[in-house]
């Protein structure tokens, strides 16, 4: 399958990045939505964070007091790695309690592949992400997470225990409080309150205790979704990769595209001379002969010049015909005049093995130039392949668009035949030239 895409995207220009991390406003019923999950996360921070913390600063002051041998130095690195798993398990546990995902670094950026096995250990103590995961599980971790477990707990805690206080404070013994609180706020607002007003204090402090759980219970989420909020930018901040990172990463595709153009541009033009000099070039030469020939033979032997003519009518002819067929690889007026989709099927009509095209492109579909020359080029190649490598006797060519949103419009190109298989890129050959040319794109 060849993906071609228009380099002017049609959708919004929003990178998906950007848009995964928007924050998303929820009403109170979404908050309600949430609270199991974001719960959950909140009340299972501590527990890991403390594992976490024990693991972290156990091997990482064991392999700092034995750098002075060779095992401190692995000790420190499991460390760093061992920080790299609690770090990305916190991102896996972002995602599950409902956070927009956290694009993660690319951890084998500090080591490159083929660089030996001596820089690939020493990696992570020369990349700052490694570094930071095990500052996220050492310090920050413990501390932000005994803060938010101990506020939900105990917020969680009053929610329960004041909607259900009718249900057990009849069960406490009454002879060891001398005032209920209720008791004791309104005698402070209101001095002989609770004299005057003769209510039952075990009655009112029910009625008072109900209504603070269920203040407590309506805010609940309003805690957790702050505290998971709180933990997301955090963890944003500190276990997701940076925007250099994604800036260096564009600079190296592009970079690697306008190689892949270029590169592509060169053995296009290598293909079109040797085309142009293993035939029209040889049939010019010899038509040139034929045309020295009967100038010779004209006024001596008009039987054999006429002969002459008529081959060199024919080199002409050849010449003509093979000329066309290299401009169909490249830009064929039919292409320009009347779009691809006509193109196409003149292609597949003229394929030496029957090729049913399936033409999945809207209707109004508008593509650019460049990738609808590049689409033909490509389709052109690989019917071509098949029919002379593949040994098939039925070929299938298809189209189809997709809209992938941020990223704009795509088309899909697929080539697909019934042959023996086993076609792979090699480099210098017809795949491997067709991937270049992609990759340009």
């Amino acid at each position: 399958m060849t993906t071609l895409t228009d380099p002017a995207p049609t959708g919004s220009g929003t990178p998906a990045a950007t848009t995964e991390s928007a924050p998303r406003r929820r009403g109170y019923g979404a908050l309600w939505a949430s609270l199991p999950r974001e719960l959950g996360y909140v009340l299972l921070g501590l527990p890991i964070a403390l594992v976490a913390f024990v693991t972290l600063v156990t091997l990482f002051s064991t392999g700092v007091s034995l750098l002075v041998v060779v095992v401190g130095l692995v000790i420190v690195v499991a460390s760093l790695y061992t920080a790299r798993g609690f770090g990305t398990f916190e991102l896996v546990r972002l995602r599950w309690a409902g956070r927009p995902a956290i694009r993660r670094p690319q951890w084998d950026a500090a080591a490159p592949v083929g660089e030996g096995p001596w820089r690939a250990f020493f990696a992570p103590f020369v990349d700052g992400h490694y570094w930071l995961y095990l500052l996220h599980g050492m310090v920050v971790a413990p501390i932000v997470s005994l803060f938010t477990w101990t506020v939900t707990v105990v917020w969680a805690s009053i929610a329960l225990g004041g909607l259900t206080y009718w249900i057990w404070a009849i069960f406490l013994p009454q002879d060891s409080r001398d005032t209920l609180p209720v008791e004791w706020l309104l005698d402070r607002v209101w001095p002989g309150g609770s004299a005057a007003l003769a209510l039952d204090p075990l009655a009112v402090e029910a009625v008072a205790q109900f209504v603070l759980g269920a203040v407590f219970l309506l805010t609940l989420p309003l805690i957790t979704a702050g505290f998971t909020l709180m933990h997301d930018g955090i963890g944003r901040g500190m276990l997701g990769a940076w925007r250099s990172e994604a800036l260096e990463r564009q600079v190296q595709h592009l970079a690697a595209s306008r190689g892949a153009a270029v590169q592509a541009e060169d053995a296009a033009l290598r293909r079109l001379e040797r085309d142009i000099h293993d035939g029209p070039q040889q049939r010019l030469v010899r038509l040139q002969m034929d045309l020295a020939a009967i100038e010779r033979k004209l006024d001596a032997d008009p039987e054999a010049a006429k002969g002459l003519l008529t081959e060199a009518r024919d080199q002409a002819r050849d010449t003509l015909d093979e000329l066309r067929a290299l401009s169909r690889g490249f830009a064929p007026p039919l292409l320009q005049d009347r779009g691809l989709a006509s193109a196409l099927e003149s292609l597949a009509a003229r394929s030496p093995v029957p090729v049913e095209l399936e033409w999945m492109l809207p209707t109004d579909a508008a593509l650019p130039a460049a990738i609808e020359r590049n689409a033909y080029f490509i389709a052109a190649e690989l019917l071509t392949n098949a029919a002379k490598h593949s040994g098939a006797s039925a070929i299938r060519l298809r189209l189809a668009q997709r809209d992938t949103g941020a990223t704009g419009l795509w088309l899909d190109l697929w080539v697909t035949d019934n042959g023996r298989g086993g076609a792979a890129a090699k480099p210098g050959h017809g795949l491997a030239g067709l991937d270049e040319r992609v990759r340009g794109l």
